[in-house]
């Protein structure tokens, strides 16, 4: 049995990382990058988190990947529920904070979020994973209070 590697084609968080991506790119930066090239930051194995320095103020970029992890999820959250999900980050400069996703007054995912300096995954396969878990979560709730969910 051959085992697929996991790809943006072939995973809807990854689909919708990239198209998050693309649509916060103006100046279309990112238009000659493969999906595989867009996804490659949010891979950061232990490593290379111990080498990041946790001084200083959190990395525009870092922080900017953080929020496009959390709007994939929204939006899939979204799509499957109807219900317009946003997103919320909250970070202090030592890197730690809180990101929301919410619909109307509903809290479909509250997360904490620390050293936020070495944000990512050790693999597509842990990021698909753990995003999946935060969408159903949301999903499950959405669907058990659609009405908080409306207001």
């Amino acid at each position: 049995m051959t085992v697929t590697p996991l790809s943006p084609s072939t995973s809807p968080i990854l689909q919708e990382i990239v198209r998050q991506l693309r649509a916060a790119d103006p100046y279309g930066t990112y238009r000659a990058w493969s999906d595989e090239l867009l996804l490659k930051p949010f891979v950061v194995t232990k490593a290379q988190k111990r080498q990041i320095s946790l001084e200083g103020e959190v990395d525009p970029g870092v922080r900017s990947r953080i929020l496009i992890y959390y709007r994939a999820i929204a939006a899939l959250i979204e799509k499957e529920t109807g219900l317009l999900a946003q997103v919320v980050l909250d970070l202090n400069s030592e890197g730690f904070g809180w990101v929301l996703v919410f619909s109307g007054r509903l809290l479909l995912v509250v997360n904490t979020l620390r050293d936020a300096h070495r944000f990512g995954f050790e693999s597509l396969e842990q990021l698909t994973e753990k995003a999946t878990a935060l969408i159903d979560k949301g999903i499950q709730l959405a669907r058990t209070y659609p009405e908080v969910g409306r207001l």
